[in-house]
């Protein structure tokens, strides 16, 4: 068969079965009456082998080194195109993902373009410097890919550099939530812990949604994060984590702000009082006698009449740590009781008319 008709049957050009026939990896053996070179069967079949392996990925010197060596074993070659499809897949993959970030920021000129691409270098740098002047740039120097400051956010473990992602993944508001809320999906509980932190930063009812899901959260961690950014909104389905932080003393002093911030609505503040109460009772075997003394102290900041017939029974407790305690913190609310009294603006008296009335 001469080189048009292999061409035209296996697809592959002229040309390159003339380069084939260069580099001597398939060479025509056979001729016809009038000189002219001509494949074999053989040549065919050789030309469909170096085409199969081809599509693997395999360059030509090594599609020779297959043909020609029967003893080439082919795992070791075989692996290393993985490793190497593997790469090649990660860097087209890179390639993409920044395209699409570009593509998000609608830049109108070829000067944004650029800032944006060196804004996504540097929030990929290894200079923690060179990240946070990122981040605190981000809002002024060129739209923000809000995609890569969320990636940028959910892998930073530099505090400072973290804070400011935060603070210009903040300014983007519920537009910011979408990537976000795949963190809280993550397997990695400290990326959902991340996740956590920065949508704590974000107003907003959709925002709270989410922080109430990661209330359910199966890392305690990410779900004390959740309850005093809760706290702070005034949720009070946060109130049992918050409560149990301080018996944890897990950023105990933290979670009782996050309380009295929330005992300001009377409603939550009889709940509070309730839980706490529930929590300080002497035979409760999980309430150490250091912990009786927080929550003691964490009905302090709570109003009521509830918290303070609490505080009350509580300086007749068996703990003396805790019946001072309680009346330390009864004396300082009735001096502000009695402070309030006197600096209460005093109504004045109705007068009556010494005036004698006509007849």
């Amino acid at each position: 068969m001469l080189i048009g008709d292999v061409a035209r049957r296996s697809g592959v050009s002229a040309r390159m079965l003339r380069h084939y026939d260069a580099l001597g990896l398939v060479r025509p053996t056979g001729r016809t009456g009038a000189g002219y070179r001509e494949y074999s069967d053989e040549d065919i079949r050789r030309i469909f082998h170096i085409e199969s392996l081809r599509s693997l990925g395999l360059s030509l010197s090594d599609v020779g080194r297959v043909l020609d060596d029967p003893g080439f074993a082919p795992a070791e070659l075989v692996d290393d195109l993985v490793r190497r499809t593997r790469e090649r897949i990660a860097a087209e993959t890179e390639l993409l993902t920044r395209l699409r970030r570009v593509a998000a920021a609608e830049p109108g000129s070829w000067e944004e373009v650029l800032r944006i691409v060196a804004l996504l270098r540097d929030l990929g740098s290894k200079s923690a410097g060179r990240r946070q002047h990122a981040a605190l740039s981000s809002v002024e120097a060129a739209p923000a890919p809000v995609e890569a400051l969320a990636e940028a956010v959910l892998s930073e473990t530099d505090p400072n550099v973290a804070g400011a992602l935060r603070w210009a993944l903040a300014q983007s508001g519920d537009g910011a939530l979408a990537p976000l809320a795949e963190g809280l999906g993550s397997p990695v509980a400290e990326v959902r812990g991340r996740a956590v932190q920065s949508v704590a930063e974000i107003p907003g009812a959709a925002a709270t949604a989410l922080l109430e899901d990661a209330l359910a959260d199966s890392d305690i961690a990410v779900r004390r994060r959740a309850a005093l950014a809760l706290g702070a909104r005034g949720v009070a389905d946060a109130v049992p984590t918050l409560i149990d932080m301080i018996v944890d003393a897990a950023h105990d002093v933290d979670a009782a702000d996050a309380l009295s911030a929330l005992a300001s609505r009377p409603a939550s503040a009889e709940r509070i009082t309730a839980g706490l109460v529930d929590r300080l009772a002497r035979g409760a075997v999980d309430v150490e006698p250091a912990a009786r003394l927080r929550l003691t102290q964490a009905l302090a900041d709570i109003p009521g009449t509830a918290a303070s017939r609490a505080l009350a029974d509580l300086s007749h407790d068996d703990d003396r740590a805790v019946a001072l305690t309680a009346a330390y913190i009864i004396g300082i609310r009735d001096s502000v009781a009695d402070r309030d009294t006197r600096l209460r603006p005093r109504q004045p008296k109705a007068r009556t008319s010494s005036r004698p009335t006509e007849a």
